[in-house]
């Protein structure tokens, strides 16, 4: 007698040569420690780091940003559409059952009907009533309903990620937009004050002019030099509104309805941020997250791809009645049990193209993961140096100030006491305000690079 082999041990043995190739490691392995690690640096990155800054208000914009802003709407909205797709996805694992009923006339208008025709011309209506109940259920022998249920749980995940990205953007943005808001009101300030500085010097030259002191093209030079003044404050004042048109859209309204009080720039202050070790960030980056949940659905994508060439199995079971009155339509129960297999046979190549598919989507996906980390690691070695590099600028810059602003002082009374000539005065109020402006632009610079740090080191996320 030949030996034969039955359809559970054909589908065993398939089943067995269709089981998925350990996927490639994903590991990077992260340096010991960060090069430009910030030293005395404990305060840890909680979730609402924004509170770090002592600015009430900034709260405030952040609050309001959270539920106003639309694009943080449409991640929630995404969120909410992969969740339904998981639903969808893990639907098949269980049977479907439905119920039918139907209700039937058929009813010959003349002549006496025909063969295929119920209703003859002694009957000339025919009614019939019938109600079923019907389950089925595919066998998932190769496992690729479960796989495309898994694919869809981690989609789900990446979306939740994701949401969370465009949060810490949103939040970050926020955070920016404003610091920058307050620095073009302190240099708004600056600039008029050198306006005044620059005005109370013209007044001074014009009466030496008319006494006969001061020359022509001194008291030209010194009217250049106000207009000049003149010219830069409005161009900061524009500067100063595009911020807040920003800020506005950041929030999702209209700048008209934006409402900043009146912080002080110089009252902002940047905490000092432990940035931990490289291997924490793994854990404390949404996007990260993201993409090794990507990974996985798409890891998943090919038990899928390969499930779909081998056979498939489907059971049926059904319960139904049927009767020519519609009070007899339960009086003549009926079942009736089915059992298909189907096998791929000739597709032109399609499913294993498929299957090819999502492989080569596994290997872009693996790259895109590394890759997310090696750049994750660069931007906290970034926003780590432009603190650091910062800081020693702003040491040396806060002397740099000083000096210029005592200049200004000494040149302005030697001047007007006739002990020196106004292209001294000139230089000096030119550098006093040079300096004036770097002191804003270098203290925004040192906010926006702490701000930096928590975006880069996850901002307090932590995947639950």
């Amino acid at each position: 007698m030949k030996p034969s082999l039955s359809l559970l041990s054909v589908c065993l043995l398939l089943g067995a040569c269709s089981q998925n190739v350990a996927p490639d490691a994903t590991a990077v392995v992260p340096p010991p420690s960060w090069q430009f690690a910030q030293e005395r640096a404990s305060l840890a990155v909680n979730q609402p780091w924004w509170q770090q800054f002592g600015s009430p208000e900034l709260n405030r914009l952040i609050a309001q940003a959270q539920a106003g802003s639309y694009d943080l709407a449409a991640a929630v909205a995404r969120v909410q559409q992969a969740q339904a797709g998981a639903v969808i996805a893990g639907a098949p694992l269980l049977p479907e059952v439905k119920f039918g009923g139907s209700g039937n006339r058929e009813k010959l208008l003349r002549g006496n009907g025909y063969s295929q025709l119920d209703a003859t011309d002694d009957n000339k209506a025919v009614d019939y009533f019938d109600a079923n109940l019907t389950a089925s259920y595919e066998v998932d022998f190769w496992g690729g309903k479960a796989a495309a249920r898994d694919s869809a749980v981690q989609a789900l995940r990446a979306s939740e990620f994701d949401r969370a990205t465009v949060e810490l953007t949103l939040l970050s943005s926020v955070a920016n937009r404003y610091v920058q808001t307050l620095a073009f009101d302190e240099q708004l300030r600056i600039a008029r004050l050198n306006l005044a500085n620059a005005q109370r010097v013209l007044k001074v030259v014009q009466t030496r002019h008319d006494a006969g002191s001061a020359t022509a093209l001194e008291l030209a030079q010194q009217t250049s030099l106000v207009a000049s003044q003149q010219r830069h404050v409005p161009l900061v004042e524009q500067q100063a509104r595009e911020a807040r048109i920003s800020l506005a859209v950041l929030l999702g309204k209209p700048v008209q309805q934006l409402q900043l009080g009146a912080t002080p720039f110089a009252r902002l202050h940047w905490p000092s941020i432990g940035s931990g070790v490289p291997s924490q960030l793994l854990s404390r980056r949404p996007d990260i997250a993201s993409a090794e949940a990507k990974l996985a659905a798409a890891h998943a994508d090919i038990t899928v791809a390969r499930a779909a060439m081998l056979p498939s199995l489907t059971l049926g079971a059904s319960l139904g009645s049927g009767a020519d009155r519609l009070s007899d339509v339960l009086r003549s129960p009926f079942y009736n049990l089915t059992a298909g297999l189907a096998a791929p046979i000739f597709n032109n190549g399609r499913l294993s193209a498929e299957r090819d598919k999502a492989i080569a989507r596994q290997q872009e996906l693996l790259h895109t993961y590394r890759a997310s980390i090696i750049s994750a690691f660069a931007d906290v070695e970034k926003a780590l140096n432009s603190a650091n590099g910062l800081d020693g600028q702003r040491q040396w810059q806060d002397e740099e100030l000083k000096q210029a602003q005592q200049a200004f002082d000494i040149a302005q009374h030697r001047y007007a006491a006739g002990a020196e000539v106004l292209l001294t005065v000139l230089d000096t109020q030119r550098t006093l305000y040079q300096a004036q402006d770097q002191h804003v632009q270098l203290r925004l610079a040192r906010l926006q690079a702490s701000i930096a740090l928590y975006k880069a080191l996850g901002g307090g996320w932590h995947a639950r």
